[in-house]
C-alpha cells in the first residue's frame, strides 16, 4: 500500500505492547519501521541530499516521537525507525513529506515498510534507559537540572523508583521517587516528565498512580500545580521544607509543622 508521502506500508496493522504495564491512550501511537532502497548511485546520492532535511523537518513535526534514518552497510540501503502521536500525527506527517523536495523525488526508491499501532507501557527502568531517560528529561523541561537531579539521585542510591513509559523501544515518559527525611519517613515526586509530543494523553498519570500505588501508606510530597496535582488526593502541606509554599503538595498523613528533607541531589538543582 502506499500513501501520500511516498511511503509503501504493509497492510496488516496489530497493537504492540511492551514489557510492563499497558497505558491505556484516546487512540494509539503509530510506529513505522523497515527500509529504503536505492537503485543505484544517482538515488543514493538524492538521498544522501535530501534525507537530512527531511529528518530535520520530521524531528520537529509537534506530533513526531522519534525519527530516525541510518544508512546500511550497503550503501544503496537506509533503515528507518519512525513514532507518532497519534494517526493524526501520522498522516500529517504524510502530508507535510509529500509536498517537500524530499517527497517529490524520491518516489522511484523502493520501501519496504511497515506499520504498527502501538500501545505505550510502565516498567522500573533498566541500566540501559539511562540515556533515553536524560534525553527525554532535556526535551521535557528545556534545560539540564532534571536530568541532573536524577543523575545524581541514582549515583547516591536515592531513586526509591524510577519508572519509565516506553513505546516502541522509546522512553516517552519518566516518573522518581526518592526518600525524605525528617520527623517521619516520606517520599519526594521529582520529576515527572512526558515527551512534549505525547502530553495530554494520560501518560503522566498513569505515572504518577503507579508511584502512589507503589508508595503505600508512606506519605509522597510534590512541588506542583495544585490544581493538577488534586486530581490523585494531594492537598496543600503546611510543613517545615526550603520548598514550603503554595505549591508544596502532600498525599498522606503528616503532622502539621513536621520537618522534611529532601534527599541532599535536591541542593543542586
Amino acid at each position: 500500500m502506499s500513501c501520500a508521502c511516498g511511503h509503501h506500508h504493509a497492510t496488516e496493522r496489530h497493537d504492540c505492547a511492551e514489557g510492563g504495564m499497558p497505558i491505556a491512550l484516546p487512540a494509539p501511537m503509530v510506529a513505522l519501521t523497515g527500509r529504503l532502497t536505492c537503485a543505484d548511485a544517482g538515488q543514493m546520492m538524492t538521498a544522501l541530499n535530501l534525507l537530512p532535511d527531511h529528518v530535520t523537518l520530521s524531528r520537529a513535526e509537534s506530533g513526531n516521537l522519534r525519527f530516525d534514518l541510518w544508512q546500511d552497510d550497503d550503501p544503496l540501503v537506509w533503515h528507518l525507525s519512525e513514532l507518532f502521536r497519534d494517526g493524526a500525527a501520522f498522516e500529517a506527517h504524510q502530508a507535510r513529506t509529500a509536498d517537500s523536495p524530499w517527497g517529490r523525488e524520491s518516489t522511484q526508491f523502493a520501501r519496504d515498510f511497515q506499520r504498527h499501532d502501538v500501545t505505550p507501557a510502565m516498567r522500573p527502568e533498566e541500566r540501559g534507559d539511562h540515556d533515553a531517560i536524560d534525553h527525554l528529561l532535556h526535551l521535557a523541561f528545556e534545560g539540564e537540572a532534571e536530568a541532573r537531579l536524577v543523575r545524581l539521585l541514582r549515583a547516591d542510591g536515592d531513586l526509591a523508583l524510577s519508572l519509565v513509559a516506553v513505546a516502541a523501544g522509546t522512553v516517552v515518559g519518566h516518573i522518581a521517587l526518592s526518600p525524605v527525611g525528617g520527623d517521619r519517613p516520606a517520599l519526594a515526586l521529582a520529576p515527572v516528565a512526558v515527551h512534549p509530543a505525547a502530553q495530554g494523553l494520560g501518560i503522566g498519570s498513569a505515572l504518577i498512580r503507579a508511584a502512589i500505588q507503589h508508595a503505600g501508606d508512606t506519605p509522597i510530597v510534590v512541588l506542583g500545580d495544585p490544581a493538577y496535582y488534586a486530581r490523585f488526593g494531594f492537598r496543600p502541606a503546611d510543613l517545615t521544607s526550603p520548598y514550603a509554599g503554595p505549591y508544596l503538595q502532600l498525599l498522606g498523613d503528616l503532622p502539621d509543622g513536621a520537618t522534611i528533607a529532601h534527599a541532599p541531589a535536591f541542593a543542586a538543582l
